[in-house]
């Protein structure tokens, strides 16, 4: 997957008959000669979307909140807005809402970051239109689920991070899985290198246009994340309403293509035959992906910590090889 010059490694769990297993090559961070490992912390980018998709599809499954919900009845600021007083939090975790991918694609005078009034006073200006009325579209936004970490927020009058740790990170154990990265793991985080393999800021930095607590990425290690595999496959007993929510957030709600479905966060591949559930991610410094064949119990997670590498089509490969199906029969990458 990676090209052989220039800094850079990748973490991958597979899980495949009940059982989890770990590959891991290239390193962690050049400069200190350490290599990638299980326990290594990765930013996660966009796949750190699944975790307020989870945490979304719980509160529906426990009656704490429904998704045609308006996200004005939770972040209160938002009533006195245009458009968005229109959105639900289904179209926020469906990419559905009209919302921009970023605000500055929107404000593109705005310079600096975003702080959490300044992002209020975005969202309140922010005003659909004929190619961007909610409900009607697929249009990804990163903005769209900051603003469903708000109302989850609001909703359970806690913090995302500690909402994420409540209910569902510290369920499952998931002790190297945070938001950011405390002291405590910055040791475990790798180094990150664009695309030609060079080292980019500090490991376990974040890369936000955001400016507040819980507004950032996700990190997280190969170890939990095939925990949080395995619970999406419905393989951990002890965890029953948690997997509940959890498949409820992989039921296919917009079709996006022919081919592929938006579920809450999750992608549905339908032409794979058979389908795959999965999300990726990637930023200047990081590739992620995560996939499964349900029926099957299939699943791979892959973490790399170089920008614009193929963890998508590779993450397809391998579980397509291990259902006994060699390739996709074409290229339907929806990657983010």
């Amino acid at each position: 997957m990676l090209p052989p010059n220039g800094g850079g490694g990748v973490a991958v769990a597979i899980r495949s008959s009940g059982r989890t297993l770990f590959f891991n090559y290239g390193q962690a961070n050049a400069a200190r000669r350490l290599p990638v490992g299980t326990d290594s912390i990765f930013n996660l980018a966009s796949v750190s979307k699944l975790f307020a998709a989870t945490l979304l599809a719980q509160a529906v499954e426990q009656g704490e909140l429904r998704l045609d919900d308006p996200v004005a009845d939770y972040v209160t600021e938002l009533r006195e807005g245009g458009g968005i007083r229109r959105v639900t939090l289904l179209q926020l975790a469906t990419h559905t809402s009209g919302l921009p991918r970023i605000p500055q694609s929107y404000e593109p005078w705005h310079r600096g970051k975003y702080t959490l009034p300044d992002f209020i006073r975005f969202l309140k200006s922010w005003k659909a239109d004929k190619n961007h009325e909610p409900g009607k579209q697929d249009e990804y936004s990163n903005t769209g689920f900051i603003v469903l970490r708000l109302a989850l927020e609001r909703r359970f009058k806690i913090p995302f991070t500690a909402l994420m740790e409540q209910r569902l990170t510290q369920r499952l154990a998931m002790n190297a899985t945070a938001l950011p990265p405390p002291p405590a793991l910055l040791s475990r985080a790798v180094q990150g290198y664009d695309s030609d393999g060079k080292p980019i800021g500090t490991p376990g930095e974040e890369q936000s246009t955001l400016d507040w607590p819980g507004s950032g990425q996700i990190f997280s290690s190969a170890r939990d994340m095939a925990t949080f595999l395995a619970a999406n496959l419905g393989e951990l007993p002890d965890h029953r309403p948690l997997e509940s929510a959890m498949a409820l957030a992989q039921h296919d709600i917009f079709a996006i293509s022919l081919d592929v479905a938006q579920a809450l966060a999750w992608e549905i591949v339908s032409s794979a035959h058979p389908s795959i559930i999965e999300k990726n991610g990637g930023l200047r410094t990081t590739s992620t992906y995560i996939g499964m064949i349900a029926q099957k119990k299939l699943g791979v997670v892959i973490l790399a910590n170089r920008g614009k590498q193929p963890a998508t089509r590779v993450g397809r490969q391998i579980l397509l090889g291990l259902a006994g199906r060699p390739s996709m029969p074409r290229e339907t990458s929806n990657a983010k």
